[in-house]
Formats: C-alpha cells, structure tokens, sequence
C-alpha cells in the first residue's frame, strides 16, 4: 500500500477505493484515442458508469479527496479514462450545485451511469484565461425561454458530449454572465474539431440562434461567472491529482528502464547521476501530492463551505509543473527510446502538457496566489531578536 494514503485524514474505504481502481483500470483494455477519440472516450465512460466510479462526480456531499483519488488512479493508467472522468464532473457540477430538483432528477442519474456524456462550455477564442470577457448571448424571448449565439472553442468532449453547460452573457460586467444546460442536438448546435497533441474530443461549439426553455437556466441570471468559479475551484485540485497519476507512472516506468538498461559496465539504476535524478523525481512526486491532498482535505474538513482558492491554485500549480519537469526527466533517462512514437515516455509527454494551461494556466496560479496573499491581513510583526 502507498505510504502517503496511511496517513491519517484517509479513511479505509478510501484506501479500498485506491486498491479496487488501480486493479481494475490495470487490467482494462483501453481503446486508443489516437484511433478513434470518441470511441475510446465513450469506452471509458461506459466502463467508469458500470464500476459505480462516476457517482463520485455527482454525489451528495460532494467529496473532493474521493475525485482527487480517483484521478489520480485512472491517470496512472490511462489518460482518456480521466478525461471521461473529470468532464463528468466539469458538465454536471454547475448543475449539482444550482441546478432544479428537476434537471438534478432528470440528468445526474445520467451522469453516474455514463449514460450521459457531458461537456464545459466555458472558453472563447477571446475568453480564455478572462472569463469575463466572454461574449457568447443569450437573449429572454418574450414567449419565454432563450436563444443563445456564440461560439465556444478548446471544448474537451465537442461532437461526443450529449450535454453542454454553456456560459453566456445576458447582461453587462461579471454578474451578466449566465449557464444553461444545453442538449447536444438541439437546432443550431455546430461543432468543428480541434485536434490536440494528446488525442481526445475536442473542438469549436457554435450557437447558431439555439432555443433553450427557461428551465435551461442554473440558478439565477447573472449566477453564471460565480457558478463558473466553484466548478473549476473544486475541479482545479483533480487537475493536480492527475499530474501525479502521470508523473507517477512516468517514474515507475523509468525506475524499471534504469534497472534493466545495462551501460558502461553497470545498469543505469547504479550510475549516481541516474540515482541523483530519480531521488529529485521521487521528491518533487511527493511534495506534489501531499500539496493536492491538503487542498482536498481543507475542502472536505468544512463540507465544501469553506473556499481553498489558495490551496487549490498552489496544487495545480506546484503538481502539473512539477509533473512536467519529472516526465521530462523520465524520458531522457529512457534516451532515444523515450522519444518513440507510441512509448510510454513520449505518450506521457504529450498527455501532461495541456495540464499547465487547462483549468488556469500555471501564471494565472501565480496571480490567484499572489491575490489571496496580498488581499489577507498583515501579520503582526515579530518581536526583534535580542
């Protein structure tokens, strides 16, 4: 058993949690999404809907500690099995969170079986990072309902989301920003595919003129940009839970590399310059999770009542660059096989790289953190030393 999940704040049912995941996502045969993306990605939802795992992204209370360890798990194993994961959680928490009695009976069942596939539609082509300054509309018609025009572009699960949570503006400033749940095939809905370094669904969504009920609406007008936040808040800490996943993996892959690969007399694993950088790797891994599982911890320690903007950015910051820097260091240590087409090592690279850019790219941590900081009140000064 991991070392880090005896410590004290997890409980045995998520120990077993841990232990059931990794023995059952070793032993699936995942789909290739560089195949067939959506194939492989309605594989693993489906596959996550039949193991119960998908609840975890809808239940009440929400836990965070549970999705980060869930991340963390499927990453190790397999990258579109997290995408499928997350984007349940990315779709259907605004609907959690201020959805009707309704929508929540109608959808999230849906959601935890994987019957549902969802979507985020929150980024523009000049909207990403500054969310306020999105400019998709939509217009209340007088017969009631909205007719929402737009487009939305960077959006994980486009053309295979049957749900999109959709952000658009029906007043002026930050608090004339508003979601909707908008079906897939509803007239107007356009999508045009993007295709990322690391194969998943992804591309441009436009509105075209979209009718939606009013019942479409989460929360209140104007709830959009606050309803926005929560969401990445609460998933911002996965992100960083799945960073590990990959850098785990990347460096179980390159300890057994250094130990088999013979060279100059002696394995890889016995050269101190090899030893010097797998101790650095396995160092920047924990200091990483430790940083992913406070900030899962302070949220669930208050129930989701207390906010851990600070915590939540310093986790993603701190786990995706350092999981970057340690699959970068996988690879070389792997030498010209780490750059194949197809290895672990080169499939890693390119799976960890949109982390330092989705859900808050690793500047804007910075100035999140910075902010949280500055905005506290000062401490009181120390009494100087004799």
């Amino acid at each position: 058993m991991d070392d880090l999940l005896q410590l004290p704040w997890f409980s045995d049912a998520q120990r077993e949690l841990v232990r059931e995941l990794h023995a059952r996502a070793g032993a699936e045969r995942w789909l290739d999404p560089g195949i067939d993306d959506a194939a492989a990605l309605r594989a693993a939802l489906g596959a996550l809907g039949r193991w119960g795992y998908l609840r975890l992204t809808v239940s009440e209370p929400w836990n965070l500690t549970n999705n980060v360890l869930a991340r963390e798990a499927l990453a190790y194993h397999c990258g579109i099995a997290d995408l499928a994961f997350v984007m349940q959680a990315l779709g259907a928490l605004p609907i959690l969170l201020m959805g009707s009695e309704a929508t929540k009976a109608v959808l999230l069942p849906k959601v935890a079986s994987g019957e549902a596939c969802m979507a985020f539609a929150l980024s523009e082509p000049e909207a990403g990072s500054d969310v306020a300054a999105l400019t998709t509309t939509a217009r209340r018609e007088a017969q009631g309902g909205y007719r929402i025009q737009g487009c939305k572009h960077l959006i994980s699960n486009a053309g295979v989301a049957d749900y999109y949570t959709v952000f658009a503006r029906t007043g002026e400033g930050k608090k004339g920003i508003s979601a909707f749940v908008v079906h897939a095939r509803a007239p107007g809905v356009e999508i045009e595919r993007q295709v990322p370094s690391a194969p998943h669904p992804l591309g441009i969504v436009r509105f075209a003129d979209v009718a939606v009920p009013s019942s479409a609406l989460l929360g209140a007008e104007g709830d959009g940009l606050k309803l926005a936040l929560m969401t990445l808040e609460r998933c911002r800490t996965t992100v960083g839970a799945a960073a590990c996943g990959f850098a785990r993996r990347a460096l179980d892959e390159a300890l057994k590399h250094c130990r088999g690969r013979r060279m100059f007399g002696s394995t890889l694993s016995e050269q101190p310059l090899a030893q010097a950088r797998l101790a650095e790797m396995q160092a920047r891994l924990e200091a990483s999770r430790l940083l992913v599982y406070r900030a899962a911890w302070a949220y669930d320690q208050s129930a989701g009542r207390t906010r851990i903007t600070r915590q939540a950015a310093v986790a993603k910051w701190q786990a995706t660059e350092n999981a970057q820097w340690i699959i970068d260091q996988a690879l070389q240590l792997a030498g010209g096989l780490g750059v194949l087409q197809g290895s672990i090592f080169e499939r890693l690279y390119r799976e960890i790289r949109p982390l330092r850019i989705y859900e808050g790219a690793s500047e804007v941590q910075q100035l999140v953190i910075a902010r949280e900081l500055l905005s506290s009140p000062a401490a009181a000064p120390q009494e100087p030393l004799p």
